[in-house]
């Protein structure tokens, strides 16, 4: 067997990468995982091109790590440039050789050396406990919002969700907010109208809609769950508040709606004047992070981050 050979990604590995991301990981009717979706991801982000390094044994693949780039602003307004552990995969046929860790630790080091100031992302169990291994903190588990809907659901068709237009009915299409972002109260997103076309508008396998709210409005997707329709409240833009999630939820044909906001936002206070609750005993994520350089604020406090659905899920 050949020794371990770390080289970053070219242009010309996107289709042998799908090739392993689907071996390791598959896929779903939700998250197909194609050239287009790639691209999306890494190489037209607004944030800049993703580092990606691969791990070759000989002429193949073994595995692919990919920090997709982010930013973050705090409280008093500086840009804390970040990346999102996103990607990453090894080959069945080379599992046990420390592909993952050998490739994390090096896209570390590449990170630290471009600037970057703070790493994190939302680990499945399985790699958790990896990433904690190699110096990442938790921050906190993210819980859920929800609103149940009683009556007949819109059924799924196996793992392929219905329509928008069948699930939320007098939704429309998606359009930049043309407004400014609020301040943040912790590490928050900028909602800019670049960030909007791209994270919303562009998604290449997902469609997204708005139910709108004076200047503002939510943003929704249809998802599938435990064979249950959903709809889940991505993010509520341009200061969209209770009425919009009223709306949404009247209009609403799945079996819930979905999401999440920081504890302390005006979003989470809309969401739950319009509806929706906090599921007891519900976390479905692990927040985790690493620091790359000394930052104002304490990255490891939950508190200390102002984020939504729109954050935590890439579809």
């Amino acid at each position: 067997m050949p020794d371990m050979e770390i080289r970053p990604a070219r242009p010309e590995d996107v289709d042998a990468i799908l090739e392993v991301l689907g071996a390791a990981l598959g896929e779903t009717a939700l998250l197909k995982r194609t050239p287009e979706l790639w691209a999306w991801k890494h190489v037209i982000n607004p944030f800049g091109p993703s580092i990606v390094l691969l791990a070759w044994f000989g002429d193949r693949i073994a595995g692919v790590r990919a920090f997709m780039r982010w930013d973050l602003f705090t409280t008093q307004g500086h840009r804390v440039r970040c990346v999102r552990p996103v990607d990453t995969a090894t080959h069945p046929d080379f599992e046990r050789r420390g592909v993952f860790k050998t490739l994390t630790l090096e896209a570390v080091g590449q990170a630290r050396e471009t600037g970057i100031d703070l790493i994190f992302n939302t680990p499945n169990p399985r790699s958790g406990a990896g990433y904690l291994s190699m110096g990442w903190h938790q921050v906190g588990a993210i819980g859920v919002l929800a609103r149940p809907r009683f009556g007949t659901a819109v059924r799924p068709d196996g793992d392929k969700a219905p329509p928008l237009e069948i699930v939320a009915p007098g939704t429309t299409g998606f359009l930049p907010i043309d407004k400014h972002d609020r301040p943040p109260r912790g590490l928050r997103t900028a909602r800019t109208e670049p960030y909007q076309t791209w994270r919303f508008a562009s998604h290449p396998t997902v469609r997204y809609g708005a139910v709108p709210d004076g200047d503002g409005a939510a943003v929704v997707r249809v998802g599938v769950r435990s064979g249950r329709t959903e709809l889940v409240l991505s993010d509520l833009l341009g200061g969209a508040g209770r009425t919009a999630v009223s709306r949404v939820g009247a209009i609403n044909r799945a079996s819930y709606l979905a999401g999440f906001f920081s504890k302390g936002s005006p979003e989470r206070s809309a969401a739950i004047r319009g509806g929706m609750l906090p599921v007891p005993g519900l976390k479905t994520l692990q927040l985790v992070a690493l620091p790359l350089t000394d930052l104002d604020m304490d990255a490891f406090d939950l508190r200390s981050w102002d984020i939504a659905t729109s954050d935590l899920e890439l579809l």
